[in-house]
């Protein structure tokens, strides 16, 4: 399995981030259990979950998708052989949310306790806080990290200008410093991190786990009309993606991947990963299937004229003004 350091002081890890989102949402936990077993024997051990995965889907609270990968833990005692990223910060209820110092204190305990372990290897702040201070959430993470109940600290969602803040924070204090980003980057959602992001990850040299890497499965293919979408548990995440520029994309993927033998959603994946910056591509997985196109993403380089290609192609128009238009 290919492998790529997670930012400059990180672990290396795998060039795939598995997604577990799916934990207790559309992956019940006995397919869980094997799809974990089956991804630690092909090399995909970067693990990434939240603790408020999946409070979204009916009768769950958040929680759930920990849960699941503690109990998997305890089964198989291989909690040493996962990198395992997890996340703070986005509303559970009204008092569970935020970065405050106490918030995280709180917070990182019952992540602990569903996770049934000791420590997390990646922890990250799920979104930005801009009710705390920077160095008041970045102070509450070094201490962690000082106990050894967190290995390295992360950031999701941040813009440009906070991610710098929260960088040259942590050089001020002295404090433990975010190793890597969780943006939203993908074939068609291009253009915040390309703009926004990219010079600061590459002025600090963060290590870059994009989310929705294959946009929320529009970029597999398997949208191609509304009626697709409308029993599908994302559907409502890709619509705004069904427009002549938006299928104009999965066209030169399927014409990108005829030529190679692949998939789409390998060459999604693989697109991403030849972009600059991007360590590994996060993406979940529902079935044998999907699993199999993650692993044989790590695989697939593509040359010149297709990422140009891809390029070209999801460089028309963005999703608003693909709406609008």
């Amino acid at each position: 399995m290919q492998k790529r350091k997670l930012g400059s002081a990180g672990p290396d890890v795998p060039v795939i981030c598995l997604g577990a989102n799916v934990y207790g949402w559309t992956l019940p936990e006995a397919e869980t259990f094997r799809q974990l077993d089956a991804a630690l024997d092909a090399g995909l051990n970067f693990v990434d979950t939240a603790d408020v995965y999946s409070r979204w889907a009916p009768g769950n609270k958040g929680g759930e998708s920990e849960t699941i990968i503690g109990k998997w833990f305890a089964k198989t005692g291989k909690r040493k052989d996962v990198i395992l990223a997890t996340k703070v910060g986005m509303e559970i209820s009204e008092s569970k949310k935020g970065l405050k110092p106490a918030y995280i204190r709180q917070a990182v305990e019952d992540s602990l306790q569903r996770l049934q372990t000791d420590y997390i290897d990646v922890y990250q702040a799920h979104k930005d806080d801009p009710e705390t201070p920077l160095e008041e959430t970045l102070g509450a993470f070094d201490a962690l990290i000082k106990e050894g109940k967190v290995r390295y600290i992360g950031a999701s969602n941040y813009s440009g200008t906070r991610l710098a803040e929260a960088l040259e924070t942590s050089r001020k204090h002295g404090f433990g410093s975010y190793i890597s980003l969780q943006p939203h980057y993908n074939l068609v959602e291009r253009e915040a991190y390309e703009t926004d992001l990219l010079p600061v990850v590459e002025k600090y040299q963060v290590g870059v786990i994009p989310y929705f890497s294959l946009a929320a499965g529009f970029l597999t293919g398997k949208y191609r009309s509304k009626q697709d979408t409308e029993q599908a548990a994302r559907g409502a995440m890709v619509q705004k993606y069904l427009n002549d520029w938006g299928f104009g994309v999965v066209a030169a993927l399927d014409e990108v991947a005829n030529a190679h033998g692949s998939t789409p959603a390998r060459v999604a994946l693989a697109w991403l990963l030849a972009q600059p910056g991007i360590t590994a591509p996060i993406a979940s997985a529902t079935s044998d299937k999907q699993l199999a196109d993650l692993v044989e993403a790590t695989r697939l380089k593509l040359d010149a004229p297709s990422i140009q290609k891809l390029k070209e192609a999801s460089a028309n128009k963005t999703p608003a003004a693909a709406l609008a238009g």
